[in-house]
């Protein structure tokens, strides 16, 4: 699989893993000019707006090391232009998401999934 090809099956892989926890699906892959949001779901009456990661080992702090602050920034800047532009989900509250998916540690099939719910902020740009 290649570059694009490959990040939209994980997020789909991802998105599908989510709805398995209860997470409603609110929209996929959001682009503005100040972002990228893979998913954005909601869990209850929380907003999650969630980046996933695959990568193949855990060698160099795996697939949570690979969203550094800048990327959370840009993270956060998309989610306040979606804001902005849908009203119904301005007064809900939300929060920032990762999911990390690595290679199975066995020989099943499915890829081990790692979510991590509130993984940074916008306030206190607190890592993960």
């Amino acid at each position: 699989m290649q570059g694009t090809h490959k990040g939209r099956h994980f997020e789909q892989l991802g998105k599908n893993w989510l709805q398995q926890q209860g997470l409603l699906e609110v929209a996929q892959n959001f682009h503005c000019r100040g972002g990228e949001i893979d998913l954005i779901m909601r869990q209850g009456e929380t907003l999650c707006f969630i980046e996933v990661k695959y990568r193949n080992s855990s060698g160099f702090g795996g697939a949570a090391y690979s969203i550094p602050r800048a990327k959370q920034r840009k993270i956060i800047q998309a989610a306040l232009v979606f804001l902005q532009k849908n009203k119904p989900y301005r007064n809900q509250p939300y929060r920032f998401d990762a999911l990390l998916i690595t290679p199975a540690q066995s020989t099943k099939k499915e890829p081990r999934f790692d979510w991590i719910p509130g993984a940074f902020s916008g306030e206190d740009g607190r890592y993960f």
